[in-house]
């Protein structure tokens, strides 16, 4: 029997945050698109208590940024526990074994947001960050589209995973002063990993509510 993504009682949640996100002007804002990348953000800091977060517009994104932010690349290896089948091809693909020694520190921890643990994540989150230094937060199953996250207290991981991105942060001041920003982060190759706002918004604003159940 194939899986539904989201059930029959979330429908109201759902389309209720697709109504407001929908006539938020968003979409025909450039400005505004920007504010809801930034307002995500902020929410995810407010919970993880982290200080830098970095989204993107899949998990794998996320997984990709959490291992090359603390130089874990090819011909590296890393303690990944219990290790989904997606995460074995793609860490096989990166070139990343998957480190026996259970002794060693996760590369990084994670957590998949629904809308059946979405009420609970700050209990979730809460010891995550102190037995690894990243955190990947993946927010697709709440159904608005692809969207994953990392935080992390490691200004230097933040920053590699900035520059992973076409048009990261980084990227972006460039653009604007035509001046290098971080020269000595710049990576080999960028990837399409930038988040649809209109994504961030509908997450950001389920995040907000989680605590809200089905009111108007």
């Amino acid at each position: 029997m194939k899986k539904t993504l989201i059930k029959k009682d979330r429908y109201f949640s759902v389309s209720f945050v697709l109504a407001r996100v929908l006539t938020s002007g968003v979409i025909m804002s450039i400005e505004k698109n920007e504010k809801e990348l930034e307002g995500l953000k902020k929410s995810i800091r407010k919970i993880t208590r982290a200080k830098h977060v970095s989204l993107f517009n899949s998990y794998t994104g996320a997984v990709h940024a959490a291992l090359w932010g603390q130089d874990i690349v090819h011909g590296s290896s890393v303690n990944l526990p219990y290790p989904s089948h997606q995460e074995r091809k793609f860490l096989h693909w990166l070139g990343v074994e998957i480190s026996s020694d259970q002794t060693e520190l996760p590369g990084f921890e994670r957590i998949s947001v629904n809308w059946d643990n979405l009420h609970e994540i700050d209990e979730l989150v809460l010891s995550k960050l102190s037995s690894s230094p990243v955190l990947v937060m993946d927010f697709t199953e709440l159904g608005f589209g692809p969207c994953a996250a990392i935080a992390t207290n490691e200004m230097t991981v933040w920053k590699k995973a900035e520059r992973l991105k076409i048009f990261g942060a980084f990227d972006l001041k460039t653009m604007w002063t035509q001046e290098e920003s971080d020269s000595e982060l710049q990576p080999a190759i960028q990837f399409n990993y930038r988040l649809s706002p209109l994504v961030a918004a509908c997450v950001k604003l389920s995040i907000l509510r989680r605590k809200r159940g089905n009111e108007d």
